[in-house]
C-alpha cells in the first residue's frame, strides 16, 4: 500500500511541540519582564504643579536635601517641603518668574486701591505672612511602595544608606525620576549584601559623589560596630 504521506510529516508533531514550547517561554518572559518594576516603574517622571530642578537646587547650588526634606532622619516617611520653605529663598530669588506663580498663588497678595480699569486692585506685593490654605503644593509623588510594604526612611539613614542608593543621582536629574525599581527582590539584594551602601561616619548620607571604596573587611566591620542585620524575613516589610 502506498504512503498517503511523505516521511517528513513524522517531524511535524516534534517541531509543533519545540514551536509550541519556544512561544509559551517567550509569552512568559514577555509577562515578565514587561509587568517588572523594572520595566514598568523605572523612568517614571510626572510632570509637577512647579518645575522644580534638583539639578539646579541639589546639583550646581549644593544645597543639602535635608533642608527641605527637614525629617528625612526622624520619619518613617520622607517630608515634602511646605511653601513656606521655598519663600525663604524665592522672596527674593526669580521674584516675578511665571514659573513660580503656583507658589506665589499660595499666599494672599497685597493690592492697591481698586480702579475702574481694575476693579480688584493692581497686585504690588506677595503677604508671604498670609497663606490662603494648608500651605503645601500639591507634589506629584514620584517613588510609591505599595500600602501592604511597610517601609522606614528614618532607619535606613541612620544605618548608613545614602539618597544615592534608592533614589540615583538626583543631583544631576532636571525633572525627578524613578532610577530604581523598588521591588521586594531589588530590597531583599540589599539586605543580604549591605556592604555596597553603608557609608562610614566620615560621609553625609546626602553626599552624591560617595562611591564605595572601603573593602569588603572594612565594610563588615563596619555593619558589626553598628549592629545591622538586615532582616529577610516576610513580617519585616509586610506587617
Amino acid at each position: 500500500m502506498a504512503q498517503i504521506f511523505p516521511k517528513w510529516m513524522n517531524l511535524v508533531p516534534f517541531v509543533a511541540a519545540v514551536g509550541g514550547g519556544g512561544t509559551a517561554v517567550t509569552v512568559i518572559l514577555c509577562i515578565w519582564w514587561f509587568g517588572s518594576p523594572e520595566f514598568t516603574d523605572v523612568g517614571y517622571r510626572p510632570e509637577q504643579p512647579i518645575p522644580f530642578s534638583h539639578k539646579l537646587h541639589a546639583g550646581e547650588l549644593g544645597m543639602d536635601c535635608r533642608y527641605c526634606h527637614s525629617n528625612i532622619e526622624k520619619s518613617q516617611e520622607a517630608n515634602i517641603p511646605a511653601a513656606s520653605t521655598c519663600m525663604n529663598c524665592h522672596r527674593k530669588v526669580k521674584m516675578g518668574s511665571k514659573k513660580l506663580d503656583p507658589l506665589y498663588n499660595m499666599f494672599e497678595h497685597k493690592r492697591d486701591k481698586p480702579t475702574e480699569q481694575d476693579p480688584q486692585g493692581k497686585v504690588t506685593e506677595v503677604d508671604f505672612n498670609k497663606p490662603k490654605n494648608e500651605n503645601a503644593i500639591e507634589w506629584v509623588r514620584v517613588h510609591k511602595l505599595p500600602d501592604y510594604a511597610y517601609f522606614d526612611h528614618s532607619v535606613h539613614l541612620k544605618a548608613g544608606v545614602g539618597c544615592t542608593s534608592c533614589h540615583g543621582r538626583i543631583d544631576g536629574m532636571e525633572v525627578v525620576y524613578q532610577a530604581k525599581p523598588l521591588s521586594m527582590g531589588w530590597c531583599l539584594d540589599c539586605h543580604r549584601k549591605p556592604q555596597a551602601h553603608i557609608r562610614p561616619d566620615s560621609v553625609k548620607v546626602t553626599d552624591m559623589n560617595w562611591l564605595q571604596k572601603m573593602s569588603k573587611k572594612e565594610s563588615n566591620a563596619l555593619i558589626e560596630k553598628r549592629g545591622l542585620k538586615p532582616p529577610e524575613d516576610c513580617s519585616a516589610c509586610h506587617r
